[in-house]
């Protein structure tokens, strides 16, 4: 039998999921293998780039679709549940959940819009002929994948502990070259815990001035009180320099009120965060890199 689609996988991820039990994907995978009578070797089937079985990488896909339409969610770091929806959905005996199925969620829809798909459109890269360049095609198809290593990323920072949360504030503020040491950075980071500050990291090596840090593992939005209050802090410790993180999102007034005060406050939402995340390698690591060549006109030169 062919190693079924992410599609496929599905209805029966959800019906694994019902006894209420966290799971891992592990487990998932394991039991979608033995419903669908995989052989040996079609669970030990590789993707191109070597580094997944294909019946995991789309038993990943499934879970993701699955948990943006609010039928499952992550318990912690690397496990999930179904959730009262998906408990209702499975009540309700669907022959088949896919894409189509999940686009009466409003959850899924707006995480559909976010990353640009076509209805038609699957959530990985096809070789489909189109009307686009081959370099086209594949700055397509990694700004896709890289949309949804974003939405990935940003559930396991959420189902992280709040101390975990705080020690990759650090790691990645040191990535992009603040704090000086990871040793430095990590003694100023929540040690004075008042007034609105969660920490003090240096702006440079030399530590010729200091930023004020804010970090809040949210999922309600932050408003503008909490702005307010965080500038005011920096000001009571005479500072002009700020940092709130959150793993949520800003209000309208919230950035509105940042543009027009003195102090200098950078707003990094739960989407810049999981991009900076990624592009200063914290906590991702390179599955496979492709070099594009083209033609050295000056080697083919005969004058």
């Amino acid at each position: 039998m062919a190693i079924p689609d992410y599609q496929t996988v599905m209805l029966p991820l959800l019906r694994f999921l019902r006894d209420e039990i966290e799971h891992n994907i592990g487990e998932v995978v394991g039991s979608l293998a033995d419903e669908f009578g995989l052989s040996a070797d079609e669970r030990q089937q590789l993707l191109g780039s070597g580094q997944q079985t294909i019946i995991r990488n789309r038993a990943g896909w499934a879970r993701t679709y699955l948990q943006k339409a609010g039928l499952i969610a992550s318990t912690r770091r690397g496990f999930f549940r179904i959730t009262e929806r998906g408990q209702t959905v499975l009540a309700s005996k669907p022959e088949r959940i896919d894409v189509k199925y999940l686009e009466q969620f409003q959850e899924f829809v707006a995480f559909r819009e976010l990353r640009h798909e076509r209805e038609d459109e699957p959530p990985a890269p096809v070789d489909a002929p189109s009307d686009a360049t081959p370099e086209e095609a594949l700055d397509a198809a990694y700004g896709r994948l890289r949309l949804d290593l974003e939405a990935e990323l940003l559930d396991q920072v959420k189902a992280a502990s709040p101390s975990f949360f705080e020690r990759l504030v650090v790691e990645l503020l040191v990535q992009m070259g603040y704090g000086g040491t990871l040793r430095d950075a990590g003694q100023a980071v929540g040690r004075s815990g008042d007034g609105g500050i969660d920490g003090i990291i240096k702006e440079d090596r030399l530590g010729l001035d200091v930023i004020y840090i804010q970090a809040k593992r949210w999922d309600s939005t932050v408003g503008r009180p909490e702005i307010q209050k965080f500038a005011g802090a920096l000001q009571g410790h005479r500072a002009h320099k700020g940092v709130f993180i959150t793993t949520s999102s800003f209000s309208g007034d919230a950035l509105e009120f940042v543009s027009r005060i003195d102090s200098k406050i950078v707003l990094i939402d739960g989407s810049a965060l999981a991009k900076h995340m990624i592009d200063h390698n914290v906590g991702v690591s390179t599955s496979r890199s492709y070099a594009v060549k083209k033609i050295d006109s000056d080697y083919f030169s005969e004058e």
